[in-house]
């Protein structure tokens, strides 16, 4: 099925969905949001009169941004994975330019936008926190680590229930490596746990737990536990676990902080052990359902119409970035003309080793190097910012480095000379 006359103007912008019936099956009612690559709509099922979401993905758009393995993963982990508290995956479409994500529609809205506008009680709390428990505690039984678990990949259904959403950056047990660890840096930088910074392996169930703890103190505290306008600053914090529990805080809670954002992951507290705490067993009801009973269970891929399964779980070697961390004060001098990516990575190497490597790629490109503390600008000829560099030295042995760069710049000019010095070659 081609992609073919634009459909009438009271469905608003769609102009990433140019039918009004998709697959002579969804009826496309109004959008819902966008992403950086993504929108999504409103739809009925014109057979069931069922009300869904559907994400619309640029085929273009996934392949530049080198998201072919995240999307295939999200799909064959949300087949995996029914439980009351996690998003519906009903079935994925494809045309020859676009893919489509038909899910469950969540009405309730981001839970984070709950939140921002005010703490919530340490009772509402708790709720959250013992579904998402439930549901972190399911998806971990399967062999399932979330990896970028937050607020706003949180919605709240029609009853106020929690909903667990985007899949893109989670794991699945085949991705291990033979230590049994994972090793890929990724998750938003607010919620990342220790031992993702360090880059020694870690435990994907455990720094699951750890975004669990920054969120259940989001919810009671109103903000966040590790925070700071400087990134950099702010993973110090986070390494050395410095963060101040609110007055108003319950002793009972204030233990489970300490357990939950423990910062060494062999003694942080498990699923298990949660569950046994006596703060959240207060009014805890185990949530007993059949998972092949569930309504709407993913039934697998349609391609221009036709059906098929497929088993994905390729490597994931992907480094993530929270979409809303503003940087801009640090590369204020970017043409807002042009797209600016984003890198970060982990080093062993002195801040001088890297700083010189730097420099002497920049000559190579006719690049001048600008520095300043721990920030280097590289410049074109025209005195354009082109690349913009922030280093942090984490421990005595490990330095964190955030790059942002105009489009292609630090790919093309830069990853090919110091791919050997500064990127650790495990990635999962």
């Amino acid at each position: 099925m081609e992609d073919s006359s634009e459909p009438p103007s009271e469905y608003g912008d769609i102009s990433q969905i140019t039918e009004q019936i998709l697959f002579e099956k969804y009826e496309i009612v109004r959008l819902l949001g966008c992403g950086s690559f993504a929108k999504v709509y409103q739809a009925r099922n014109i057979q069931t009169g069922q009300s869904v979401a559907i994400k619309s993905m640029s085929k273009k758009s996934i392949i530049k941004e080198r998201l072919v393995s995240n999307i295939k993963r999200e799909i064959s982990i949300m087949r995996q994975l029914h439980h009351p508290y996690i998003v519906k995956l009903f079935e994925v479409m494809a045309t020859k330019t676009k893919i489509y994500f038909v899910m469950e529609l969540v009405k309730g809205g981001e839970l984070f936008a709950k939140v921002a506008k005010c703490r919530f009680s340490e009772d509402l709390s708790r709720r959250y926190f013992q579904q998402l428990i439930s549901t972190v505690g399911y998806c971990h039984s399967h062999g399932v680590f979330h990896r970028d678990l937050k607020p706003e990949n949180l919605l709240l259904d029609d009853k106020g229930d929690l909903k667990v959403t985007d899949f893109g950056l989670s794991a699945a047990t085949p991705q291990l490596q033979n230590n049994g660890l994972l090793y890929t840096l990724c998750g938003t930088p607010a919620y990342v746990a220790p031992e993702i910074l360090a880059q020694k392996g870690y435990d994907g169930a455990k720094i699951d737990i750890w975004s669990c703890g920054v969120i259940l103190f989001v919810l009671s505290s109103g903000y966040l536990p590790f925070n700071d306008q400087s990134l950099m600053a702010m993973y110090q914090k986070i390494y050395k676990g410095e963060f101040r529990v609110p007055k108003w805080t319950s002793p009972g809670l204030r233990h489970l902080f300490s357990r939950l954002l423990d910062t060494n992951p062999v003694t942080r507290i498990t699923v298990d052990e949660i569950i046994q705490d006596p703060w959240f067993r207060k009014g805890y009801k185990e949530i007993n359902f059949d998972e092949h009973d569930i309504n709407g269970l993913t039934k697998g891929v349609v391609d221009h119409g036709n059906y098929y399964s497929s088993k994905f779980l390729n490597a994931f070697n992907i480094i993530s970035f929270s979409s809303g961390f503003d940087l801009s004060g640090l590369f204020e001098g970017f043409d807002n003309s042009v797209k600016v990516e984003s890198d970060r990575f982990i080093t062993a190497e002195t801040l001088e080793n890297i700083t010189e490597k730097l420099g002497e790629v920049a000559t190579k490109g006719n690049l001048t190097m600008r520095k300043k503390d721990l920030n280097l600008m590289l410049e074109g000829q025209n005195g354009k910012l082109l690349v913009g560099i922030e280093m942090c030295r984490l421990t005595e042995k490990l330095t964190v480095v955030e790059v942002r760069s105009s489009e292609g710049v630090w790919k093309k000019k830069f990853q090919p000379e110091l791919s050997t010095l500064i990127y650790c070659p495990k990635a999962s």
